[in-house]
């Protein structure tokens, strides 16, 4: 459950915002809108490290050798089916 709080209230009391963090995110608002979130350091750099695990990339950024290392990787047997549409 998320504790959501006006900037101004956020601002004032920021002591006891800090200490509620650490069990559950605080949402702050400004003009009816969350602007952000306040969060436990632990939570944010879980968050960092499952963002950073995430990484997407484009295939032109692949060195060449991993590139045609991908190339010339096998495809499951599951997905045997598919090597019909590889092959035309």
């Amino acid at each position: 459950m998320e504790h959501v709080v006006p900037a101004s209230e956020f601002t004032r009391n920021f002591g006891r915002y800090q200490m509620l963090a650490q069990r559950e995110p605080v949402a702050v608002t400004s003009h009816g809108r969350t602007t952000g979130y306040f969060i436990a350091a632990e939570d944010y750099e879980e968050f960092r490290r499952f963002k950073e695990a995430r990484r997407s990339f484009a295939t032109v950024e692949l060195p060449d050798e991993k590139a045609k290392a991908i190339s010339a990787s096998p495809m499951d047997p599951r997905h045997s089916q598919l090597h019909a549409t590889l092959d035309e």
